[in-house]
């Protein structure tokens, strides 16, 4: 965020941020481990024009289609007592963090969803395996339908969890899809990292 800007919508908490990372694992079953650095698929080398942002309108279904994502209806999360985000209530639904702009609006629009779940495959159980250039489009409750394009994916350790960059200030209309991964620690059940996709509305 610029030096003087000012945030449109409260930045979620660090300890918000983690709690999916935290609290989508639970299953038993390790997951295979992707390379043991911060991986980023990342190509945009030059800012894209912001394309014009639209109204305020919920997001109510999701489809990326490169990773065989179609879901809906789209369930709102907020923050829990601790003031970390909620999760999904199971493995397939996905979530939109109400303190977030809804997909469309200028800003980072947040989706969440587990990457599995009582040992059920998640809803982002292949999030990691986007790419750059894949789209994901959002239906939104006014009958719009917004075209994100993929420009960077992102492994992130819970600790080393980049807040204000996932959930910072863009000039533009952008989205988060966010979900856990990384290696699978069964004393705790919990996955040690976190999977990040960004994709920025009529971007390439």
């Amino acid at each position: 965020m610029s030096t003087g800007s000012r945030r449109r919508w409260p930045l979620l908490p660090v300890i918000g941020a983690l709690a999916l990372a935290a609290a989508c694992a639970t299953t038993t079953q390790p997951v295979a481990a992707p390379p043991p650095t911060t991986r980023s698929t990342t190509t945009q080398t030059t800012p894209a024009v912001a394309a014009a942002a639209l109204p305020a309108s919920k997001p109510v279904r999701l489809d990326v289609p490169a990773i065989n994502v179609h879901i809906g209806p789209i369930s709102e999360l907020g923050l829990d007592a601790q003031g970390a985000l909620e999760v999904p209530k199971d493995a397939k639904t996905t979530g939109w963090y109400t303190g977030s702009p809804t997909p469309g609006e200028t800003g980072p629009a947040v989706l969440a969803a587990h990457v599995d779940y009582n040992h059920v495959p998640g809803t982002f159980n292949r999030l990691k395996d986007l790419r750059p250039g894949d789209k994901a489009t959002v239906q939104r409750a006014d009958g719009s339908l917004v075209e994100f394009t993929v420009y960077a994916v992102d492994r992130y350790p819970k600790a080393a969890f980049p807040t204000d960059k996932v959930y910072g200030d863009t000039a533009g209309p952008e989205l988060r899809l966010i979900t856990c991964g990384g290696d699978f620690d069964s004393s705790t059940r919990n996955y040690e990292d976190n999977i990040v996709a960004y994709a920025r509305y009529g971007g390439s």
